[in-house]
This record gives C-alpha cells, structure tokens and sequence, in this order.
C-alpha cells in the first residue's frame, strides 16, 4: 500500500513537471517566474505576451492549410482564371524574404513560423498558374529556381543588410502584388477562381501578426509591413464581397463579331 502511493506521488510529481515544461514553451522567458514561483497571474506585460505567444502558434496551426481551398479550388476547376501570376510571383518573394530575415535575425519561430508554410503552398498556387496555362516544363524549372533562391537567402550566405534591405522592398512588393491581384478582379468583375476562404483567412492572420510582430520583435520594419499587408488584403476582401455573386460571361458568336472577340482577349476575361 505504502509502495502504490509512493508510487502515486512520483506519478503526480512527474506530470507536474511535463506539464511546467509544456507551459515553459509558451510562457515567455522573462515571465518564468512571475508564472511559475510568484504565480503573478494578473500581470499585464506578461498576459500580453502570453497572449502573443498563442496568437503566434495559433496563425502557424492555421497557415497549415490556410490557401489549401485556392489549390483544391484550382484543382477542381483546371483552372486559374482570376488567379493574377504577378500577384502570386510578388507574394512569394514577399514571404520568402520575411522568412529568412526573420530566421538569420533569430526571432521566436511563433513570430515567423507560418512564413514557410505559406511559401510551400504559395510556391504550389504559382506552378498550377503555370501548368494550367500551358506551361508545364516552365512550372518545374520555376520551381527548382525558387529552391536556389529560398536557399541562398536562409543558408546564411546573404549578407544581413541585403535581407534587412529585401524586408524593407516587402512593403512595396506586397503593396503590388496586392494590387495587381484587385486590379485584376475589378477588370473581370469577378472573383474567378479565387478563394474567398483563403482570402479572409489571410486577412485575418496579418492582422494577428501586427500585434504579435510588436509584442515578440518590436521590428518596425515587420510592424509596417503587416499593416500595409492587412490594408491591402482587406480591399480584396472587400471587392470578393461585391463581386462573388458575379458570373463569368460567355462570349456568344451571335452577339460578338470577331472585333468584339479580339477585344476581350486584349482585355482580359469579363464577367456580368
């Protein structure tokens, strides 16, 4: 009897101890002691921090599958109608260079972490472009570039200011691509194949990533550069919003002549 509670209490000591060591992997290092020996648990710097911490790991969980419903969406349709390349190039070297400034510089991986995720599945939107529109072998030699160039900015060979200057241009970059992308549904007038879950989950991760950003970096650089991303993809949210009821229209041989048909080429896909 005596053994099955001694044996009781090392049990219940050693789950006291896991479970301080999953807690120590989410409390900030300087709120240890606060937590954990003065059990200070109404401390504002420190819930804030907590709280951050959470965000962070929560925006990572998330960006697991975060534009899986733009690839399926891709996918189903054999199609990447709506889908602006340029807009899809520019937020992958967006993505790519905050990775690796944010991995060279040491931050905490629940401030960045969701980056390389985001990379993956922005790299795999970019090669369905590619392949869906009649480039195949193009879609593989982007692909392996893509590699060369991920690899030189996170191997440690690029030198800190270029990466610290890369993360500045992210701003203008995203702004861009952002750009490039409403320009493209306001032109069809429609949202094409472009997912509208994706579209307010990003929305609602850079916003999340602002108040993380400030909290575990206090980098200015990442501070501006997620509310300049959450400005513009609130405007694509907004515009799948006005737009999502829009259908595709056909061109019809009895109404357009060949002028009219070449026009629309020229111009682009529209939608009613």
């Amino acid at each position: 009897m005596v053994k099955l509670e001694e044996n009781f209490r090392l049990g219940k000591q050693s789950m006291v101890e896991k479970l301080k060591q999953i807690l120590l992997f989410f409390i900030p290092d300087q709120c240890h002691d606060t937590y954990l020996l003065e059990h200070h648990f109404t401390d504002v710097p420190c819930f804030k921090a907590l709280v951050s911490k959470l965000l962070g790991f929560a925006i990572i969980a998330g960006s697991l599958l975060v534009k899986v419903p733009q690839i399926m969406k891709i996918i189903k349709s054999k199609s990447a109608e709506g889908v602006s390349f340029i807009a899809v190039l520019l937020d992958l070297i967006a993505i790519t260079s905050h990775m690796a400034y944010s991995y060279v510089n040491g931050y905490p991986f629940s401030s960045w972490g969701d980056t390389s995720f985001l990379a993956f599945q922005t790299l795999v939107i970019a090669e369905l472009i590619l392949y869906y529109q009649c480039y195949p072998i193009l879609s593989y030699v982007f692909s392996m570039a893509y590699g060369g160039f991920a690899y030189t900015l996170c191997s440690g060979k690029t030198p800190l200011h270029v990466l610290t200057t890369m993360q500045s241009l992210n701003i203008p970059i995203l702004l861009a691509g952002k750009l490039s992308q409403a320009y493209t549904i306001y032109q069809n007038r429609c949202v094409g194949q472009l997912s509208a879950v994706t579209v307010f989950l990003l929305l609602g991760g850079s916003l999340a990533r602002i108040f993380t950003s400030i909290q575990e970096t206090g980098d200015s650089i990442m501070i501006i550069t997620f509310c300049s991303s959450t400005f513009a993809n609130a405007l694509i949210a907004f515009q799948v919003v006005c737009f999502w009821n829009q259908k595709r229209a056909r061109d019809s041989e009895q109404t357009y002549t060949s002028a009219h048909s070449a026009a629309a080429v020229k111009g682009g896909t529209k939608c009613d």
